[in-house]
């Protein structure tokens, strides 16, 4: 099969925080697989898009990348922060946001949701009922809002789909049905049973890595 061509219009942004509070160690680097969760999700975004950035926290350790590594342009503004600091710095129009904690990023599904951006400030899919904000697309539109939600300490991601003045495209489930591993792209890992769970679907082939 030829190898779909990579998108140059669209940057994809890795959120690698490294607060990891609910999973009480650093779960950038913890391994799924024989990959770290970090290693597996810049992976798949840099066979998808020409333009990859990570961005980490004011305050944390960084992370090894061939890629730009980024720090939150505002400080203790969680996920909302990072896509804030990703998309004002971006070379593109568009950028599309994943966090390092989704081990099973389906570069299909990731195209789909940016083959929906015509027209559009922000695409979000719906999944297992609720939106998934760390699977999106997210244009420069979206700055004014993003900063002013800041200000105001008001840090739901998803409250960005309620602003008048954004195009917004919510993707349903089944959108991604004929897709087979589309929907274990939304999984994520905050929990030592998350993490559990993951190593179950893809266990290592050798010693972990902690």
């Amino acid at each position: 099969m030829t190898p779909r061509p990579m998108i140059n219009d669209v940057t994809g942004v890795l959120l690698a925080g490294g607060k990891s509070r609910r999973m009480g160690e650093d779960k950038r680097f913890v391994t799924v697989g024989d990959k770290s969760l970090f290693e597996r999700s810049l992976t798949v975004l840099q066979t998808v898009f020409e333009k990859v950035c990570v961005v980490v926290a004011q305050d944390t350790v960084s992370v090894p990348a061939d890629v730009l590594v980024l720090r939150d342009l505002i400080s203790d503004c969680g996920s909302l922060g990072g896509i804030f600091t990703g998309l004002s710095l971006a070379s593109t129009p568009h950028v599309f946001v994943t966090a390092c904690d989704m081990p099973f990023l389906d570069p299909d599904a990731i195209r789909y949701v940016v083959e929906s951006r015509f027209g559009m400030d922000i695409v979000m899919p719906r999944i297992f009922d609720e939106l998934q904000p760390m699977h999106a697309l997210y244009g420069g539109k979206c700055l004014p809002a993003m900063n002013k939600m800041m200000q105001a300490r008001d840090l739901k991601i998803h409250r960005l789909i309620s602003d008048s003045s954004l195009r917004v495209r919510i993707i349903a489930a089944k959108e991604f049905s004929n897709m087979d591993d589309a929907r274990r792209s939304f999984l994520n890992v905050n929990t030592p049973m998350d993490l559990q769970s993951a190593r179950t679907i893809e266990p290592s082939r050798g010693p972990a890595r902690e």
